[in-house]
């Protein structure tokens, strides 16, 4: 069995917000002359392929690259968190109910995570209330920080209450990179943000304190932990010689909480799979892809699979781990 926690999926047809709601660079999509055209406002972001909202396509595609099942969680530039938040729930009202209708029609290969409008938080916990109890969702995936504030923002608390108490897992995924205008040759904000941009949301997360304020928070981040993992060093040594300016809002070390999040294994490189193991345990990697972009895994899984690792460690980050990050019984897929 392979279980890939990281996974895109869109409409084939979605309102054109932008006319309806006045403003905004809201997307939509745009079938042209045979290409799919992700338009922001009235200009191109990204063409896409059938497979990002095709349903069937993407089965095949699973069925030749073996893999069994997919999270399926929108794609972030859909976030909307800019928008005004009665348009921001409508938005993503409408992107959870076509992903939980996905599921619906496949529940044997699929599995949805919901979007909320997070510039308000009443309007997230109620539609996170709605993704969890009527659409049958395990969790939502959010942004690593909104509208320039940090996931530690005392605001987003009562969001990971509610969280806690309804057992919603997080899936943690980069977008509005820092810097990102700064550096836009050469693909830098993919290359270069998107890792420092997940680890702004993971040490954010840790010296915010919030996993010791909600230590039943189930948090899995994209892209491997971004550059987390590779500058715990750094990050740990700044916590013990300069605590009066990191150490202000939690005392305990960073590393004490390797064990408390996921990552998806979308590294790349065998070395850094192998070195992500062994400092998070093989209990907190799961297998991810970002199908069905090109920076993505093109064959899932086949990382883990060409590693010489044992059989009970493979299974774990295929598929045993996700399962525990999403508090679902695997077996039902099988």
């Amino acid at each position: 069995m392979k279980i890939d926690i990281h996974t895109h999926i869109m409409p084939e047809q979605m309102p054109n917000w932008m006319q309806k709601f006045g403003y905004g660079d809201f997307i939509h999509l745009e079938h042209r002359n045979c290409k799919a055209c992700m338009m922001k406002g009235d200009k191109l972001f990204r063409v896409v392929e059938n497979n990002c909202f095709n349903v069937d396509v993407r089965l095949q595609e699973m069925l030749d690259t073996e893999v069994s099942v997919q999270v399926l969680s929108t794609i972030p530039v859909l976030f909307n968190y800019w928008a005004k938040a009665k348009d921001g729930l409508e938005t993503a009202r409408f992107l959870n109910d076509h992903i939980a209708n996905s599921v619906h029609k496949h529940p044997k290969h699929f599995i949805g995570l919901g979007t909320v409008p997070l510039q308000d938080i009443d309007l997230s916990i109620q539609e996170m209330e709605r993704c969890i109890t009527e659409l049958q969702l395990p969790g939502l995936e959010i942004g690593t920080n909104i509208n320039g504030r940090n996931l530690n923002d005392e605001m987003f608390f009562p969001f990971y209450a509610a969280a806690e108490k309804l057992g919603c897992a997080l899936f943690v995924h980069p977008w509005e990179m820092m810097g990102e205008k700064e550096m836009e040759k050469y693909w830098l904000p993919w290359l270069v943000g998107m890792p420092a941009e997940t680890s702004r949301a993971i040490c954010s997360m840790i010296f915010g304190g919030v996993f010791e304020k909600f230590p039943k928070l189930r948090v899995a981040f994209a892209h491997g932990g971004g550059s987390f993992p590779f500058t715990i060093g750094r990050i740990e040594h700044g916590f013990n010689v300069r605590p009066d300016l990191v150490a202000i809002d939690n005392a305990i070390n960073p590393r004490n909480y390797l064990d408390k999040f996921w990552l998806d294994s979308l590294v790349h490189d065998e070395s850094s799979l192998q070195f992500l193991i062994q400092l998070m345990s093989d209990g907190q990697i799961c297998l991810g892809s970002d199908y069905p972009f090109p920076l993505g895994e093109l064959h899932p899984g086949k990382l883990i699979e060409s590693m010489n690792l044992d059989k009970t460690t493979k299974e774990k980050l295929l598929f045993k781990n996700a399962g525990n990050w999403l508090n679902l019984d695997i077996t039902t897929f099988s």
